[in-house]
């Protein structure tokens, strides 16, 4: 019964939704219609005066319902999410997921990820991510016009509806399935780590943060209420989702680097790119909020930039789960959850686009800045982050539309490294600026004396590497941006009192010095990776780098539900480093049956080795891949900082908030 009761909750939900959606539209075109009455009246009668009370306190009422209903329907989404969890943990074989993607021998762990590690398991999450956010925005949003805050929950109600009818219709996460087998198919093995039982959930949080931004931006079209107290209540939304956003991406990045065993941390797979767009366009929204929140400008292009933002999530979601492509991260593979997402797609993007077309008119312009001030770098931010998301979605789409009409190529890192990378390295100058520049307006000559250490350090770092020989211009110029972004993320604090300096200043530069240590760790991967593959023989010393890997021997291991070939691989640095083991395998999964490289890796100060155990080659030898990568894991390092310097942004203007909350009450 519990796969019944999760089904049951899902429809109430669906229902709920729908009520949630009718009462919103009711309440905001009853809200609309008085004011046009009031404004006509010239002085009415006492009767049509009551007559006009009655209709505003039916209109109260009718929107104040909304609120609990979105709390319900949140709270229904979460009962189906738990009760599907419950099936998995329990391993009901009567349940078609369950027998398809789970296993009784599996860890418990790795049972309870399996409830979103699949194609309708994920959908769940993510509705059910959707639902709760609609409630907390229905319970926390006091500074929004109640006919914005409503408008916003309906269009909230339109997107969940969608995707309640896409699980109902097309996804069934609690399908039976009679006879119920002995036992079932298992995860894929790939997924069986931990990093991939919490790296979707983060990206689904960021996803749905992104919805909720596109809501409010709905929401403020429709009631034409456009300006800073629309972006405050937008802001930590769209912050909130960029935070969730970097870490999945990080977290994701990290786990193929360690578990897919080729040594890279990016490769641009479309799966990937479909998480990286939503990111992007979130910087841009999230740079562009704050302008319309703190200097009243920008209205229009950040209504635009919110419609994009979800854009690029529905097309990330459409990639992943459509069955046109092949890949770890993909789930469906029935084009007819394709055509469903794709359908949902258009219905909310084109309306949100035809909104914006009927109402950008009537959007005022805000306040007017110089192109040398700090507004005037953010719009060089958002439109340098736009090309680059043209790029990675050309890209990623291209290869698809062509494979429909016939072609097959492949887009891969060559094209993207050369067309985005140099767009990225100026996206880097404009960010090293865009801080030490004042408001409104600025003078050349005194952003070029503020500049004077960054590029002091960049042309250190130049004159440096160019010395050394045989770094490509590319890493050259990322390595040597990033040490001069770094020191102008710093310039912020200079001459203050740190005590009394905001927390959100403290955040965008947490932030800003995150993308410098990123971009430093890519670079130093790029120009300084040394890499050897070999046939070894017990006994026999290989180099790569610093270090000399000696294999001493392969044995068999067993594992909860695997069974693996283990190398023991002693290691030293140097002619007189100590010595140390690495433990690379070669894992066999009964269940499903797959083959899975598990890599053994040191980390130093100074970079990591990288080691993979292939096959046998019948002689006694086996194929090892050895990497010795300098400073790569600056790369999760930086987007750890870059998730943290966001964390202490959303904190200090909450508390900010609060404060100016607080002064208003006892005013």
């Amino acid at each position: 019964m519990i796969a019944e009761a999760g089904l049951a909750a899902l429809w109430f939900a669906a229902a709920l939704a729908l009520l949630q959606l009718v009462l919103a539209a009711l309440g905001v075109w009853r809200t609309s219609r008085l004011s046009v009455a009031q404004g006509a009246s010239t002085g009415s009668a006492r009767t049509g005066q009551e007559g006009d009370a009655a209709k505003r306190l039916l209109t109260e009422e009718i929107m104040a319902a909304v609120r609990p209903v979105a709390v319900v329907q949140g709270l229904l989404a979460l009962l189906a999410m738990l009760l599907l969890i419950t099936v998995f943990a329990r391993s009901d074989m009567s349940v078609l997921l369950v027998a398809e993607n789970s296993h009784s021998d599996k860890p418990m762990l790795y049972k309870i990820a399996g409830a979103w590690g699949n194609h309708e398991g994920s959908m769940l999450l993510w509705v059910t991510i959707l639902g709760i956010a609609g409630a907390a925005v229905a319970v926390l949003e006091r500074t929004l016009a109640k006919p914005t805050l409503i408008a916003t929950l309906g269009a909230q109600a339109a997107i969940a509806l969608g995707f309640y009818a896409f699980l109902l219709f097309s996804s069934n996460p609690f399908a039976r399935l009679d006879p119920a087998p002995a036992d079932g198919n298992g995860l894929n093995p790939l997924l069986q780590d931990p990093g991939l039982a919490f790296h979707p959930p983060t990206l689904y949080i960021g996803y749905v943060g992104i919805s909720i931004a596109f809501s409010f931006a709905v929401g403020a079209m429709v009631t034409r209420d456009v300006g800073p107290a629309f972006a405050r209540a937008m802001r930590p939304w769209v912050l909130g989702a960029w935070i969730f956003l970097t870490l999945g991406i990080t977290a994701g990045s990290y786990w193929a680097y360690y578990e897919l065993g080729w040594g890279g941390w990016w490769f641009w797979d479309p799966v990937e790119n479909a998480s990286l767009m939503p990111w992007l366009a979130a910087t841009a929204l999230l740079h562009s909020v704050t302008v319309l929140a703190t200097r009243d400008g920008l209205r229009a292009w950040t209504l635009m930039l919110a419609v994009v933002a979800f854009s690029m999530s529905m097309i990330g979601t459409f990639l992943v789960r459509s069955g046109i492509l092949t890949s770890v991260h993909a789930f469906a593979v029935d084009p007819t959850r394709g055509s469903f997402i794709l359908a949902l797609l258009a219905l909310y993007i084109g309306g949100a686009m035809l909104l914006f077309a009927l109402r950008v008119g009537t959007v005022k312009q805000g306040n007017s800045f110089d192109f040398v001030s700090r507004e005037g770098a953010l719009i060089a931010n958002n439109l340098l982050l736009t090309v680059i998301l043209g790029i990675v979605l050309i890209g990623t789409l291209y290869p698809i539309v062509a494979a429909a009409f016939g072609t097959q190529l492949s887009v891969g890192p060559p094209f993207f490294d050369k067309a985005a990378g140099p767009v990225a390295l100026v996206l880097v100058a404009v960010m090293a600026v865009g801080p030490l520049l004042r408001w409104r307006r600025d003078t050349l000559a005194a952003v070029l004396a503020r500049m004077t250490v960054p590029v002091a350090a960049t042309g250190v770092v130049l004159i440096l590497l160019a010395t050394i020989g045989g770094v490509a211009l590319l890493p050259m110029l990322g390595l040597a941006l990033a040490v001069g972004l770094a020191a102008a993320s710093l310039a912020p604090l200079w001459k203050r009192n740190l005590r009394r300096t905001p927390l959100f200043t403290y955040g965008m530069v947490v932030s800003h010095l995150g993308i410098a240590v990123s971009l430093a760790g890519m670079a130093c991967d790029t120009a300084f990776t040394q890499a050897t593959l070999v046939a070894a023989r017990v006994g026999e010393p290989q180099h790569v780098g610093p270090f000399t890997v000696t294999l001493d021997g392969i044995k068999p291991v067993i594992g909860p539900n695997w069974s693996a070939l283990e190398a023991r691989l002693s290691v030293r640095r140097g002619d007189d480093g100590a010595t140390f083991y690495l433990r690379p395998q070669s894992r066999f999964f009964a269940n499903p049956v797959t083959v899975t490289s598990e890599s053994a890796i040191a980390t130093r100060w100074d970079g990591q080795l990288y080691t993979v155990l292939g096959e046998p080659d019948g002689t006694g030898r086996w194929q090892l891949r050895l990497w010795w990568k300098p400073f790569v894991t600056l790369i999760w390092l930086g987007g750890a900082l870059i998730a943290i310097g966001g964390a202490l942004s959303l904190l200090g203007r909450l508390a900010r908030g609060r404060r100016a909350a607080l002064r208003e009450a006892y005013a």
